[in-house]
């Protein structure tokens, strides 16, 4: 990726929706069964509650992400970054943005699941100041742990 180019954000368009389940797919559901398809990512593109939010580069998808809110509190569904573009403050980017939309929202917390497996993830999490508040045994596929953080955006400034 050009790092002198621009990352543009914006919601998805469903004609989007099988470019974003096959990152899913490669990124985040691998080894696992599918569950993120092209019909229920364009599903979540219609859902008024539901943000799934892209970035892209030159035109070409770098990352996205799914976010569902609720009265108070947001739940980060999905977040992928193709490999050669990680590192570079896409995954940040986005995050930053659904934080600063659920502010704006009235949301007060936001929380989210990831393979326990994924040490990479999590400490992109903690860096984030995402904190550990649980552990679902064979979350996925009756099989694998899932690691649970949140964030508490009550007195968090803006960023």
């Amino acid at each position: 990726m050009n790092n002198e180019s621009p990352v543009i954000l914006r919601a998805a368009h469903r004609s989007e929706a099988r470019v974003i389940a096959s990152m899913s797919r490669l990124h985040i559901e691998h080894g696992l069964r599918w569950r993120w398809t092209p019909a229920k990512i364009r599903d979540h593109i219609q859902d008024a509650e539901t943000m799934v939010l892209v970035a892209s580069v030159n035109g070409v998808i770098e990352g996205f992400a799914v976010m569902k809110f609720h009265d108070d509190e947001a739940h980060l569904l999905l977040l992928a970054v193709e490999p050669k573009s990680r590192r570079t403050g896409i995954g940040r980017t986005l995050v930053a943005w659904l934080e600063k939309s659920c502010r704006t929202a009235g949301i007060r917390t936001i929380r989210l699941e990831l393979r326990a497996s994924n040490n990479s993830a999590k400490a992109f999490y903690d860096n984030l100041g995402y904190r550990f508040v649980g552990q679902v045994a064979a979350y996925y596929d009756k099989r694998e742990a899932a690691v649970v953080m949140a964030r508490s955006l009550v007195g968090q400034e803006q960023e």
